[in-house]
């Protein structure tokens, strides 16, 4: 049994691998934050059907090369068909790229910056039904507030909430769903 939201071959393919698994690898923490933002206004199924697509013209999600994109990289990735062509979330994905270099070098990863907010420990919700899932917290505040501060974008509390999730600091599987148990930190 999954999490109702798990219908279709690509949610139920990112609820079974990824989707509140504790995510420590830098780069896929970027990737997730930079897709979180791009899902602004539309459906997450959208994007995973695009991920492909947003993984090769943004260089596999390379922090680095994300945070050096000239407007002229950023021309070319409005012009490409296959992500999603709004020169905003555009513009936000390479200042979040340099914003998230700052903070590596501040913190010495984004992992340890993000997950020092809950003392480097999970939030395992005890959900019954979809219905009781939030879409912010007291935490997704927080951590909103802090990511704008040091000059990100696209990160208003919702989005940080739902990336809480993806990135598995916050488990809202089910407590009867499947990978309910096996998120668990």
């Amino acid at each position: 049994m999954r999490c109702d939201w798990a219908k279709g071959e690509y949610n139920e393919q990112y609820h079974d691998n990824e989707w509140g698994k504790p995510q420590h690898d830098d780069q896929k923490l970027f990737e997730l934050l930079i897709l979180e933002g791009m899902q602004a206004g539309l459906s997450w199924v959208t994007i995973l059907k695009k991920r492909a697509a947003f993984q090769q013209a943004f260089d596999h999600f390379n922090v680095e090369k994300v945070a050096s994109y000239d407007e002229a990289k950023q021309q070319e990735l409005l012009n490409n068909e296959g992500i999603i062509r709004n020169r905003l979330k555009i513009k936000s994905a390479v200042t979040n790229a340099q914003c998230f270099i700052a903070v590596q070098k501040e913190f010495g990863s984004f992992d340890r910056y993000i997950w020092h907010f809950t003392n480097g420990r999970q939030i395992v919700n005890s959900f019954h039904e979809q219905g009781e899932v939030p879409t912010h917290s007291e935490l997704s505040d927080i951590i909103s507030k802090d990511l704008k501060k040091r000059g990100f974008r696209f990160v208003g509390t919702t989005i940080i909430y739902s990336y809480l999730e993806a990135i598995g600091i916050i488990n809202d599987h089910m407590v009867w769903c499947k990978e309910y148990h096996r998120c668990v930190d």
